[in-house]
């Protein structure tokens, strides 16, 4: 189990773009669970949609790309730095099933299925209670950020 503090440890983000609230569970190497509490204070909800508020499928992926980010981290039994950075490189076979509205909590499952020099292959889904709202397929990677162009 993680608090929002040990989770600002080992993501970048900060508000309003921080989309992990906490993790329930990780094996390194293996899978996380983590959660998102879905307020209608959240700024997207101000234009997505203001007479039924909607939260962004985008919003949802990058959300269990926070969350394999952590398990990734927590894999390599590292912190972020200012040298390096995780970008989220791919998205394969991604399906919306269900609308994320204010009052769900957002359970993120992730699994590792391949890390190979510096890439990383997830599964991802996000459920709300029993019901899958989202799954996609996901790609990092670790790079240093002094070799990317600005």
């Amino acid at each position: 189990m993680m608090n929002i503090q040990q989770i600002l440890e080992l993501l970048p983000h900060r508000y309003p773009f921080l989309l992990v609230d906490r993790v329930i569970s990780l094996t390194p190497g293996e899978k996380i669970h983590a959660q998102k509490n879905v307020s209608i204070n959240e700024e997207f909800f101000n234009g997505h949609f203001p007479h039924f508020p909607v939260m962004p499928g985008v919003l949802i992926i990058e959300a269990l790309a926070q969350a394999a980010g952590i398990l990734s981290f927590k894999t390599m039994e590292t912190k972020p730095d200012d040298k390096s950075v995780i970008f989220f490189v791919g998205i394969d076979n991604a399906r919306f099933k269900r609308p994320v509205v204010p009052g769900d909590v957002l359970s993120l499952h992730v699994s590792i299925e391949r890390h190979i020099r510096g890439i990383w292959k997830y599964k991802a889904q996000a459920m709300v209670d029993d019901n899958l709202a989202a799954e996609a397929d996901l790609m990092c990677a670790l790079r240093d950020v002094a070799q990317q162009g600005g």
